[in-house]
């Protein structure tokens, strides 16, 4: 585990002066000269203030909460779930997160460490299991990608499963998914989506909203630890705050911003 309160170092220069400044220490984050605190205007988060009905997840906040995290590459899970497990992080202290990346290698095995341990640095507990699948082949190794599913049956039965998008055209991504549905069959799952240059993104049905703290801090992380994948034309500051905007728009977060989740087969009781 990282150190117990350690925080990402990475900023980005403002674009332009009056910008709010943070309210604390762990507020510091100016994310590619955008800070939420100014894009945000007091006016939006009154008018988003009558929010759609919204759902808990079962058990009381001081119950465990097992949540199992799969992602293909060392950035997946941050980007498509990053604000929600930082959410979990904070109402539920006996999180644990069971999180497994199927492919990093060399120095992306680092970043993904790195980047797991600091973006849960307070979580009850974290398991971080990390595989050296070849990027771009998953579909022509598969049982050995299955026999991973099939090692997971044997750890504790997580509450909520976080995977990727089925419809998701990334031939490694598309697998992940499709393996999450055949291995668990009595637990919730929720898909997060990945931008990309293919034009993936589908019409999600599950919204978590997202503060501005937890904004700057899963961009922050995201920009700090993976500097593989800095010089990729969507890997981008802007680009995850303007898909958190985007569907916090689409689900009248108070805040403005929201993560989105496919979910397939959701039980209301």
């Amino acid at each position: 585990m990282g150190q117990p309160a350690s925080r990402s170092r990475y900023r980005l220069a403002r674009r332009s002066e009056g910008a709010c400044p943070p309210a604390d220490a762990d507020s510091r984050r100016s994310v590619a000269g955008y800070s939420p605190r100014r894009c945000l205007t007091t006016d939006r988060r009154l008018r988003c203030a009558d929010a759609v009905l919204g759902l808990e997840l079962p058990g009381q906040p001081d119950e465990p909460l097992r949540v199992l995290a799969l992602g293909c590459h060392a950035d997946d899970i941050e980007i498509g779930a990053g604000g929600l497990l930082l959410r979990l992080q904070e109402t539920r202290p006996r999180l644990a997160v069971h999180w497994v990346v199927f492919s990093a290698l060399g120095a992306r095995r680092d970043e993904a460490r790195s980047s797991a341990e600091d973006l849960l640095d307070r979580v009850g507990s974290l398991q971080v299991d990390l595989h050296e699948f070849r990027d771009g082949y998953f579909p022509y190794v598969g049982a050995e990608v299955k026999d991973v599913f099939e090692a997971l049956k044997d750890s504790p039965a997580p509450d909520l499963i976080l995977t990727h998008h089925r419809q998701d055209l990334h031939q490694d991504h598309r697998l992940i998914c499709e393996l999450t549905w055949n291995t668990f069959r009595n637990h919730l799952v929720l898909e997060y989506e990945i931008p990309k240059y293919d034009g993936d993104l589908g019409r999600p049905n599950v919204f978590v909203p997202v503060s501005e703290e937890h904004c700057r801090r899963k961009v922050g992380v995201l920009m700090e630890h993976f500097g593989s994948q800095r010089d990729k034309h969507w890997f981008s500051a802007d680009l995850f705050l303007g898909l958190m905007r985007l569907r916090g728009m689409e689900s009248r977060s108070a805040t403005g911003y929201a993560e989105a989740f496919h979910g397939r087969k959701l039980v209301l009781q």
